[in-house]
């Protein structure tokens, strides 16, 4: 049996592989592959361990129908027609639960980051900027006591929610398809509708997955229906919000501030004005980019293909209706 991977793992990861008798193929060029050579690739391949943004729809998952498991490096599932897949009898395995702490770290520091003018201020020492003292320039807000709005209050949410409360008592109100009853218990999260969400937030922080529903969900009509003080943090996908209407809204003060490790397109280009703005802090999706989290991952992934082509039910699979 033979894995192809699309990325370079760590040595853990082809550990676990090759100790289950697994043949490894680990794609080591720095660029992403071609739709053309991940579906050659694949096609000599029994299962595939999917990192970064390769889209698995429709053509290529019909291509490479004899693919006994799909394992993706990654929590979210959006490159992938998990319909198809289901069809076609392909079990998808993603990796919840690892990479919680981790994200959340990330969207606490994006909130801090923007609300303190840190990249700014970062950027004018390295400019030679830092010459003159004026008093009331350049000034950030404080977070103390402020409405935190989770968008999407699952585990990332709830670990960010928690962290906001503990170290700055943030209240915190939230919107999701389903009630989450241990947040509302524990955190005191109040539910609120969409509309509330947007008018009564401060940090507006988003944890939902990317669905046709919330695809383009944070656009220009959502933005003028924040707060003008509001900051916008999204760690979760960058095709939630319209970037054109994010920067506008930041252009024109409609809110003040946006916190970004996702963006839309991705990578962002190195002149989008994003970059140039005080109120913005941009990293470049490293959410799970810590040693324990990319090893939590990989392990996962790893145990994924091994069940995958023992003909066993993934451990954490997506469609799990192709068992039925």
């Amino acid at each position: 049996m033979k894995v192809f991977i699309t990325r370079i793992i760590s040595e853990s990861g082809i550990q676990l592989l090759s100790e289950a008798g697994i043949e490894v193929e680990m794609w080591q060029e720095k660029r992403n592959l071609t739709p053309q050579e991940f579906i050659s690739h694949c096609k000599k391949a029994d299962a595939l361990l999917n990192a970064g943004p390769n889209r698995m729809d429709a053509n290529f998952l019909h291509e490479c129908s004899h693919l006994k498991v799909i394992a993706l490096h990654a929590v979210g599932y959006d490159n992938v027609d998990i319909e198809t897949a289901t069809k076609l009898k392909i079990p998808i395995g993603n990796t919840p639960g690892v990479v919680d702490d981790a994200t959340a770290d990330i969207a606490f520091l994006l909130m801090l980051a923007v609300s303190r003018k840190a990249f700014y201020h970062h950027k004018k020492i390295i400019n030679n900027q830092w010459n003159f003292f004026e008093p009331t320039v350049d000034l950030g807000q404080e977070i103390s006591g402020k409405t935190l709005g989770v968008f999407g209050l699952g585990n990332i949410g709830y670990k960010m929610a928690k962290k906001c409360i503990g170290a700055y008592d943030m209240k915190v109100i939230y919107h999701n398809r389903n009630r989450n009853e241990k947040a509302e218990n524990e955190l005191h999260a109040k539910y609120v509708s969409f509309e509330e969400l947007l008018q009564q937030s401060d940090v507006l922080t988003l944890h939902a997955n990317l669905t046709p529903h919330t695809r383009g969900i944070f656009n220009k009509v959502a933005f003028e229906k924040m707060k003008p003080g509001s900051i916008f943090i999204n760690t979760a996908r960058g095709s939630m919000h319209n970037e054109p209407d994010l920067i506008y809204a930041l252009q024109q003060q409609i809110i003040w501030g946006a916190g970004l490790d996702v963006s839309s397109p991705e990578p962002m280009h190195h002149d989008n004005p994003l970059l140039q703005m005080q109120n913005v802090a941009v990293l470049p999706h490293i959410g799970t980019a810590t040693f324990e989290t990319r090893e939590a991952i990989v392990k996962l992934a790893a145990q994924n293909i091994i069940a995958g082509l023992r003909g066993l039910p993934l451990p954490h699979i997506v469609n799990p209706e192709i068992y039925l």
